[in-house]
């Protein structure tokens, strides 16, 4: 039987340590249009706006959108420019308070950066959760349908 030299079985056991305790999975929010492998959940939460439907904080998250020149993407109003709109109700990534929050705190993929943590605090992104969720989508909606039959 050949005996191994001590540091050829360090990175091993060191391996096999690290592997003994896995790292708690990340936050997740529940969303209602996940589709769940198997038909089982994974762990989630549902966070809680603490200031819905309150005027004030809402105009407190406008005022926050206009400082954060989220308008500058997002245009006047949150109608949309170079982002897309935030009033129309259409989410790609979810228009539930919790779906939203997660969009402005970690950010998004192609272009949403993450605000959340040096830049904002919770209780700035709630409100602008907030101002988002005040806001009436427009009375005509650009592409709102795509019925070609009508052609």
């Amino acid at each position: 039987m050949a005996v191994r030299p001590v540091r050829t079985l360090l990175p091993a056991l060191a391996l096999l340590a690290a592997c003994r305790s896995p790292a708690p999975a990340p936050p997740a929010v529940r969303y209602g249009q996940h589709v769940f492998a198997g038909g089982a959940a994974p762990a989630g939460v549902t966070l809680e706006n603490p200031y819905r439907g309150d005027r004030a904080s809402a105009a407190q998250g406008e005022t926050i959108f206009g400082a954060m020149n989220c308008d500058g993407c997002h245009g006047g109003g949150a109608a949309g420019w170079v982002g897309p709109s935030l009033a129309d109700g259409r989410w790609r990534f979810g228009g539930s308070d919790g779906a939203i929050f997660q969009s402005i705190y970690y950010g998004r993929p192609h272009g949403m950066p993450a605000y959340g943590g040096l830049l904002l605090s919770s209780d700035a992104v709630w409100k602008l959760v907030t101002y988002l969720q005040s806001l009436a989508p427009p009375a005509d909606l650009p592409t709102e349908a795509w019925d070609t039959s009508a052609r």
